[in-house]
């Protein structure tokens, strides 16, 4: 066999090589789209269940604050207003991310399921925020007129050390609950669970397609020049 000949058939199986890694990586990539695809619907029955049963919840709530406005106490009127405001604010954005959710898919660009998947993550923050942040109000409710005319100061001392420790741990996650201090043993014990790890799961899959990409762009670049 001439050596023209034995090139020739070196170079049409480094061909036939180069298309089959392609046609592998190609798989393997549409694979990983559909497993982000997964992991995201895996996080819609709860994030439904949840939206149906704090609207519930909520109109519950709001029935009680109105048949007791005139007879209840301040306390309670104000603190069950500021869970419900607070809930109902975390349900607008539990909508908003099944509507992220519904949206994604796996046929559109990595650049543009990436987006959402921050949207997510940042939205999935703000609600543990907005929930952390209704603590106090759990120590306040049931605070009545009768307090102030027949307890003492240890008593005082008690509940007041309650509220202000609720109250401080409520605004100290609302600053430091981000993304920033995922690693963190105090954020991995909080914010875990089927509405996180999934998401976090989808970013690092995505992640890796993106540079698989980079790296080959970057090599077939090389090549060129």
């Amino acid at each position: 066999m001439e050596d023209t000949e034995i090139i020739n058939l070196w170079k049409s199986y480094d061909k036939k090589l180069e298309e089959n890694l392609l046609f592998n990586k190609k798989n393997a990539e549409e694979i990983t789209k559909i497993k982000v695809q997964t992991f995201l619907s895996s996080m819609k029955p709860i994030k439904i269940f949840i939206v149906l049963f704090s609207i519930v919840w909520v109109g519950f709530v709001d029935i009680l604050i109105f048949n007791l406005f005139h007879v209840a106490s301040p306390f309670f009127l104000v603190s069950a207003a500021i869970h419900v405001l607070l809930t109902k604010l975390a349900i607008a954005i539990y909508l908003y991310q099944l509507i992220l959710i519904y949206q994604v898919n796996i046929n559109e660009p990595i650049l543009a399921t990436q987006e959402k998947l921050v949207r997510l993550r940042s939205t999935t923050l703000w609600i543990s925020r907005l929930l952390f942040l209704q603590l106090p109000v759990w120590t306040t409710f049931w605070w009545n007129e009768v307090m102030f005319q027949e307890w003492n100061v240890f008593q005082w001392l008690i509940s007041g050390s309650v509220t202000l420790a609720f109250a401080f741990t409520a605004i100290w996650l609302f600053f430091n609950i981000k993304y920033e201090n995922r690693d963190k043993k105090w954020f991995r014990l909080l914010i875990t669970g089927i509405e996180w790890n999934p998401l976090v799961k989808s970013m690092e899959l995505l992640s890796q397609i993106d540079e698989y990409k980079t790296e080959n762009k970057t090599s077939n670049e090389d090549e060129v020049q």
